[in-house]
């Protein structure tokens, strides 16, 4: 059994076969998800699936990209959703230095409200980070961000960065790069993260695995990025599949 532990299903791209693409990943052996919603047209389309099926769960945050969209409201919205039965997680949430949508210290301002927020409600934090691994670190360190801990998701940074995520109690997560063949750095990661702290994911419908990269990802693909992982530990496919479920478990406090 797996668990993808970021997917969209909330994206445009799922909107005409969302639920088949759900019974492919059950068919797969993917028998849970999260899926996040990170702006006001996501974040109700990620509740409304995880209602509607049972082993779904969402998590809810507003994205860095997004950041100059924000408003107070939007905090009020994400607290009253911490308290959602299906809600397991605060998050995406982060810094985005590739695009250039929001200034970094409006970035810098949301993210930490996020973190704040996590830690009056006690919920775990999902971390998007592109070009800003340093920038994230500080500001998770700044705000006690160890007191619940989450997911570095997507993770793309090396061992060093790895650690300190490790000390803040954070899980890390992988999807579909490291199945490229060009990226040694997140191979070399992969070999080395603690078992209890990894964890596996698509980030559907965006960096699907070899041999679907550049075309829809979707969470059963996830299977590709466990097979990979499993190889570059020399472990079996079914003790990581496993072990990364109940990590996934224990970090979003899932109890079946």
């Amino acid at each position: 059994m797996l668990f993808d532990t970021h997917v969209h299903l909330n994206a445009r791209q799922f909107k005409e076969d969302v639920e088949e693409v759900i019974a492919r990943a059950h068919n797969k052996g993917v028998k849970q998800m999260v899926v996040v919603g990170f702006d006001n047209e996501t974040i109700p389309l990620a509740i409304d699936i995880a209602e509607k099926h049972a082993n779904i769960y969402a998590a809810v945050g507003w994205h860095p990209v997004d950041a100059i969209d924000y408003k107070e409201e939007h905090l009020s919205m994400l607290e009253k959703l911490s308290d959602h039965e299906k809600v397991v997680a605060l998050g995406e949430m982060g810094l985005d230095y590739h695009w250039d949508t929001s200034p970094k210290d409006v970035q810098e301002n949301v993210f930490r409200k996020q973190i704040q927020l996590a830690r009056r409600v006690n919920m775990p934090i999902i971390i998007h980070n592109r070009e800003a691994t340093s920038d994230v670190i500080h500001i998770l360190q700044e705000e006690n961000a160890k007191d619940i801990g989450g997911i570095m998701h997507c993770f793309s940074g090396n061992i060093t960065e790895m650690e300190a995520c490790l000390e803040m109690n954070f899980y890390i997560s992988l999807g579909g790069p490291v199945t490229f063949k060009n990226a040694k750095e997140v191979k070399e990661v992969a070999k080395v993260i603690p078992i209890d702290r990894l964890l596996i994911e698509t980030d559907a419908p965006y960096l699907a695995p070899h041999p679907y990269r550049g075309k829809r990802n979707e969470p059963a693909f996830v299977t590709l990025v466990a097979e990979q992982i499993a190889t570059l530990r020399e472990m079996k496919y079914e003790e990581l599949c496993h072990i990364t479920t109940e990590n996934a478990k224990k970090v979003f406090r899932i109890n079946n």
